[in-house]
């Protein structure tokens, strides 16, 4: 019961917050760049997480399943009947897509599987460029064969890739993931890509985390390519990772988000809310506008600072 208690105390709160970021929204403040990742409400249909993300004042929606499904392209909302549809009911409630994240992985080296892969990543492509989203991630994910020899097909297959997306004014993002967690291996990769039309989406929990790095020194290694964020906090339990609420664990993400503001970062601040993975973690409607609450301190504090070392 006081479980309970404790949840419906802090869905009520983040409703009231929510209800004053749109009051504000409507005065002609402008919103902060927070979005939330689909993974974290696979539950919730399309309208739904559209709402939610306007009354608790995010600015957008990163799209990562829907409603138990991963394969985006498929849902009958993109369809070529009904995308249209779908990009006004963004925009009329002053969000946008801030990126659409596929599976598709660039280690495989069986010629089929990887043709397969590619493809799927074009898919993901065509999809962002009629929601009008700007970035597509895809993973590297492993490392097969010999090191020199993975990075350079990884990074070959990223250069493929933003050249079909670079007329359709997209980006392909590769995610600081899996085996591709340290500042070294990802800047190898993202310069033998040598694309303008290829970044980095820096999922800052892994490279802390797995990585082991400062948040400080990732961004000075791969600052200039990072263009979208993944944001999450942790603890570890024995030899497990548990994700908890933001700020409550082990992971500094205050800091990430003071560093990203300090280098300039102008994209989205992205909560990466692994409820599809790990369903026993907070509901998204306690989870999500929590963010929104120590994200958005997180961000007036860390500009605020940036004022005050810059006047």
């Amino acid at each position: 019961m006081k479980q309970l208690t404790r949840r419906q105390f802090i869905q009520s709160s983040a409703i009231a917050i929510g209800t004053l970021r749109v009051c504000s929204r409507a005065a002609g403040s402008e919103s902060l760049p927070i979005g939330f990742s689909t993974l974290g409400c696979p539950g919730w249909n399309w309208l739904k997480i559209l709402d939610f993300a306007q009354h608790n004042g995010f600015a957008a929606v990163e799209l990562r399943g829907l409603q138990g499904t991963m394969d985006l392209p498929a849902r009958p909302e993109f369809s070529a009947a009904n995308i249209a549809e779908s990009r006004k009911q963004v925009a009329a409630r002053g969000l946008r897509i801030s990126c659409v994240s596929s599976s598709a992985n660039m280690h495989d080296t069986d010629p089929q599987k990887h043709a397969e892969q590619m493809a799927d990543a074009r898919r993901f492509i065509d999809l962002a460029h009629a929601l009008g989203s700007p970035y597509v991630r895809v993973f590297g994910n492993k490392i097969v064969g010999p090191r020199d020899q993975a990075l350079e097909h990884i990074a070959n297959s990223l250069r493929e890739l933003g050249d079909y997306a670079g007329p359709r004014d997209v980006t392909v993002v590769i995610e600081s993931h899996g085996d591709f967690t340290d500042s070294p291996t990802l800047r190898t990769i993202l310069e033998q890509a040598n694309s303008s039309h290829v970044a980095l989406l820096w999922d800052a929990h892994h490279t802390f985390v797995s990585g082991k790095e400062d948040p400080a020194f990732t961004v000075a290694q791969l600052g200039k390519y990072i263009r979208h964020t993944h944001l999450k906090d942790s603890r570890k339990e024995g030899d497990d990772v548990h994700y908890v609420l933001t700020g409550r664990g082990e992971v500094p993400v205050r800091r990430q988000i003071e560093v990203l503001v300090d280098h300039g970062y102008r994209g989205v601040y992205s909560f990466e809310w692994e409820k599809v993975w790990h369903p026993e973690i907070e509901e998204p409607e306690i989870a999500f506008p929590d963010f929104a609450r120590v994200a958005t301190q997180y961000l007036k504090d860390a500009r605020s600072k940036q004022k005050t070392h810059t006047g």
